[in-house]
């Protein structure tokens, strides 16, 4: 039997079994344990630099290493050099801080905006969760991602971006995620949200690329909203998802015919508000069908909305063209090509764009207000073409044509209100609030008549006094239905537009009276700001008469975010 040899002789000799960190034979290192057996704090003191002794540890601190000198200290714990007695002064106040909460009784776009308006170190702790699918909440990428579906829903309806980040705070709020920072411009809408100081943010963006009226789904989004909110409704993130779904799979109320059916009542009943019979409406509700028709062709063709604009104009010019031609003395050509105006001018954007400024969003409010100039230049573009042509053809155009003032004050106060309705079924709205928004728009014109045509008033100065009315009913409209403003708003600024204005300055450019002519468009354009301003004051002055959502403790109401030029 053959002699055991020694250990390195037991070994294994190949090139595998030998570990790629093992040393050497021959070469001394230490005898001491592996590191493994020792772990050490990243914070401890290297080896071979000494700390001095500074007393006992404070509590909260930890032990680094396996020596006393790996001592750490909390982060907290104020720098030897620092001395009570020189200490800089506090700038706590002798009452305290007041603890800001939110109160439940008010509307969550209140107390949403309320919270967006504070600065983020004054913010009230997060409300409690209700909805959590197990323990552990809910998966944030899940809650962010259904946060971004309801912001593009309700930023694609041409809601402002004030209240699209409201509505995206409320929902991260109510599924816990409370340290969420939405940001809401024309195109991306984008969140993140910051789990905790030493986690790293999740940030999720969403693009909306196609917009579309449609305010009964918008009234829907709302209502989703609201029940996330309310603590006396349980809904998931699967419920949510769903209700969701079925927002973007309906339908719209109103099928294409009626639409269509309802700008011509629209461009008829703006007819005779500035001063056409009976044949004028008529003829004013053709062209407008017309023109609604061909820019439905267009958008099937896929032509950009400016061309879209454009094609609808020259129907209604066209007409009123006509009519000139038949040198008939009792129809009014103007008011024809008035009334076709009034069913294709942008004040819906007009409205959301100059708010979006007022509230601070000037990115967002300047896309917006270049959107409605496009519009606009489309609108000029077509009605021109068709002036120029009728000009060519001996067509005796008056600018000096004086609509019917104040001889039928209760026939304009009806077709107005009837203008009202026919724009709340071209912007889609549900059923049930066609009546208040027509009424709205009847009370508008109502004011705009005592002012201007009676009071003799400017009629920019009685446009934005009616256009703050229609603002202040249609904010407390929407309070009352827990639903948005701008189903209540836009509608009802219909017979305020600057229909008869935008015509003459049309009109006078045509004929090469250019000065004459952009007076008038100057008229027009300081009627639609003061719509756009007048809506704003009076959606702010409405909340003056509500109490202010937290607070407790004195606190003041904050106003949108400013610069102040500085």
């Amino acid at each position: 039997m053959a002699e055991s040899g020694g250990p390195e002789d037991q070994k294994p000799q190949s090139d595998e079994a030998r570990s790629a960190f093992a040393p050497p034979p021959g070469t001394s290192h230490p005898a001491s344990p592996p590191e493994e057996d020792h772990p050490t704090s990243e914070f401890a003191l290297p080896t071979g630099v000494h700390q001095e002794p500074s007393g006992p540890a404070p509590s909260g601190g930890g032990s680094g290493g396996g020596t006393g000198s790996d001592t750490l200290s909390s982060a907290f714990t104020p720098p030897s050099t620092y001395k009570a007695q020189q200490a800089p002064p506090a700038f706590t106040p002798a009452q305290g801080i007041p603890m800001i909460r939110l109160t439940k009784e008010a509307p969550w776009q209140d107390r949403m905006r309320t919270m967006l308006r504070m600065p983020v170190t004054e913010r009230p702790a997060p409300e409690t969760i209700q909805r959590t699918d197990d323990e552990t909440g809910p998966a944030v990428p899940r809650v962010l991602d259904l946060t971004l579906r309801i912001g593009e829903l309700l930023l694609a309806g041409g809601e402002g971006a004030e209240d699209v980040e409201a509505a995206m705070f409320a929902v991260t709020r109510s599924y816990g995620l409370d340290r969420s920072e939405p940001t809401v411009t024309f195109t991306l809408l984008s969140i993140s949200h910051q789990p905790s100081l030493v986690d790293d943010p999740v940030t999720a963006s969403r693009t909306v690329r196609r917009r579309g009226t449609d305010y009964t789904r918008l009234a829907a989004v709302f209502r989703l909203v609201d029940d996330i909110t309310s603590t006396d409704t349980e809904v998931s993130l699967e419920e949510a998802y769903r209700r969701l779904a079925e927002i973007r799979r309906n339908r719209h109320p109103y099928p294409g015919w009626v639409l269509t059916a309802a700008a011509g009542l629209l461009a008829g009943s703006a007819s005779v508000l500035v001063g056409g019979g009976m044949l004028v409406f008529v003829v004013a509700a053709a062209g407008a069908m017309l023109g609604d028709r061909l820019a439905w062709l267009c958008a099937g063709r896929g032509l950009p909305e400016f061309y879209q604009f454009t094609v609808a104009a020259m129907p209604p010019a066209a007409m009123g063209v006509a009519l000139t031609l038949t040198h008939s003395t009792d129809i009014r050509p103007s008011a024809v090509i008035t009334g076709g105006l009034f069913a294709l001018l942008p004040g819906r954007a007009l409205v959301a764009g100059v708010q979006d400024g007022l509230t601070g969003y000037y990115i967002t409010a300047s896309a917006r207000l270049l959107e409605v100039m496009y519009f606009f230049i489309g609108i000029v573009a077509g009605v021109l073409i068709i002036l120029y042509l009728g000009l060519q053809l001996g067509a005796q155009l008056n600018p000096e044509a004086q609509f019917i003032a104040n001889d039928r004050p209760v026939l304009q106060i009806l077709v107005s209100m009837t203008l009202s309705l026919a724009f709340a079924v071209l912007l889609q709205q549900e059923r049930s609030t066609v009546l208040a928004v027509t009424l709205n728009g009847g009370v508008a014109w109502i004011v705009f008549g005592a002012m201007a045509r009676t009071g003799g008033l400017s009629p920019v100065a009685a446009t934005a006094v009616a256009a703050g009315l229609v603002g202040l009913f249609g904010q407390l409209f929407s309070r009352y239905r827990f639903t948005s403003s701008l189903p209540y708003i836009t509608a009802a600024i219909g017979p305020l537009l600057p229909g008869s204005a935008t015509y003459f300055g049309l009109l006078g450019v045509a004929q090469n009276e250019v000065n004459r002519g952009l007076t008038s468009l100057s008229t027009a354009v300081a009627t639609a700001l003061a719509i756009a301003i007048g809506v704003n004051l009076g959606s702010e002055i409405s909340r003056l008469f509500m109490g202010v959502p937290g607070a407790v403790g004195g606190a003041s109401r904050r106003a949108a975010k400013r610069t102040r030029g500085f």
